[in-house]
Parts: structure tokens; sequence; C-alpha cells
């Protein structure tokens, strides 16, 4: 009987050794494996283009000044028909022109101890914008409008608030096509880096979309916007 428990006690115990050691391989390999999938590279692609803007707003912006609030309010009604009807006559339908409610300051109200009194009390700006989809009829209308200068309007052109905007609406039309090509192209810098390094381009680990940037393709031309994303991917690569 004793015989038997020291057999039992010597078979259990080279089985667990046994077990113990098929253990250790399995989990060697397992290891070397996990060694080879951690080997990756990551690249970037780049897609770019340019598109025409399809959306201009034009804010035009005039200051009247008079001693008289009516005579002030009636040179405002006349500039703004001048403008109204020089625009519609190049081109410009009225349902694109809008016009704001007139800033008006009176000087005398402001008038502190010691200051020389204004030329004139009250001081008006009012803003005729265009908003329009017909961006070159409108681009030939700004190069004339000067002429209403001729007829005594007062524009005003240095404040940055009132800049012309240009903008592209049509980004969810190109976004696919490219993604798309951002992806061919990292892949296509992936291979180049594997065939270099004597290794096989795997599949993708990781992959990022970057964030689309829209700007203007210089100061002489923001009506020409430059589109461009940069997707980021992850391969695996093998021997």
């Amino acid at each position: 009987m004793t015989n038997l428990t020291r057999f039992n006690s010597v078979f259990l115990g080279t089985c667990f050794i046994l077990g113990l050691s098929s253990l250790g391989y399995l989990l060697g390999e397992a290891a070397i494996r996990y060694k080879e999938y951690e080997r990756q590279v990551t690249v970037k692609g780049l897609s770019e283009r340019e598109y025409k803007a399809d959306v201009i707003i034009w804010p035009i912006q005039f200051t009247v000044a008079d001693n008289s609030l009516s005579a002030l309010y009636q040179t405002i009604d006349l500039n703004t028909d001048k403008i109204r009807d020089y625009l519609e006559a190049e081109g410009v339908n009225s349902d694109e022109i809008t016009f704001s409610a007139p800033s008006i300051i009176d000087k005398s109200a402001q008038q502190y101890g010691g200051q020389t009194q204004a030329l004139f009390r009250y001081t008006a700006t009012q803003t005729v914008t265009v908003y329009s989809n017909n961006i070159d009829a409108v681009r030939r209308t700004m190069g004339g409008i000067s002429a209403l200068g001729k007829q005594g309007i007062v524009f005003n052109g240095n404040d940055y608030s009132y800049q012309t905007e240009y903008i592209f609406t049509r980004l969810n039309e190109i976004k696919p096509e490219m993604i798309e090509e951002a992806t061919k192209k990292a892949r296509e810098v992936a291979e180049k880096f594997a065939s270099d390094s004597k290794s096989s381009l795997g599949k993708i680990r990781t992959a990022s979309q970057g964030q689309f940037s829209i700007s203007s393709r210089d100061n002489n031309n923001p009506h020409i916007k430059k589109v461009r994303v940069v997707s980021t991917v992850s391969y695996y690569l093998s021997d």
C-alpha cells in the first residue's frame, strides 16, 4: 500500500512538472507572437484641395453727419436707396440685400468740460449687407461701388468687423472623397516603409481622421478656399 501511494505521488508530481513545462512553452510562444503583433508603423496621409467659395457676405457701411436729426434720417434713406439701386442695376437680387437699423450718436450728450464742441451734433452709421451665392457677380459689383462716393456717400472701409466674408458650405459633400484620398496616401507611405525595412504591411491597428480646415488660398484670393485634412493610420508589420 505504501509503494502504491509513493507511485501515485511520483506520477502526480511528474504530471505537474510536465504541465508547468507545457504552460511555460505556450506562454512563451504567445509572448513571441504578441511581440510580433506589436511591430507597427504609424503614418499620416494628407488630402488638400482648392474650391471656390459659394457664399459671399458683403457689408457696405457708410456714415452721415448733420445737426438736424430729421435731415440726418433723410440723408440715410437717400444714400440707402442709391446703394440699393446700384446693386440691383448690377444684377444683385433684391432678396439678397438687407438693411440694418442706423446707429446714431448724439455728440452733445457726450460733451465734457473743456472739450471743443463737435462740428456736427449727430452722426449715424448705416450698413447695407449683400448675402449672395453669385460670388462672381458680386465681386464685379464691388469694383464699381466707389462711383457712389462721387455722389457724396462716405463709406467706411477700415472696420475689421465689417470685412467681406467668403464661405465654403459644401464640406459634407467632399468629406468622403478627401478622407479616402488621405487614407490611400497614408497606406502608400506605410507600404514604402515596409518595403524599405523588408517587412510586410499588415492590417490597420488604429486610424484617426484629423479635423478638416478651411482657409483662404492667400490674401489676394479670399474667394478661393483651401480645404485640407490629415489622416493618421497605424499598421501592423510582419516579416
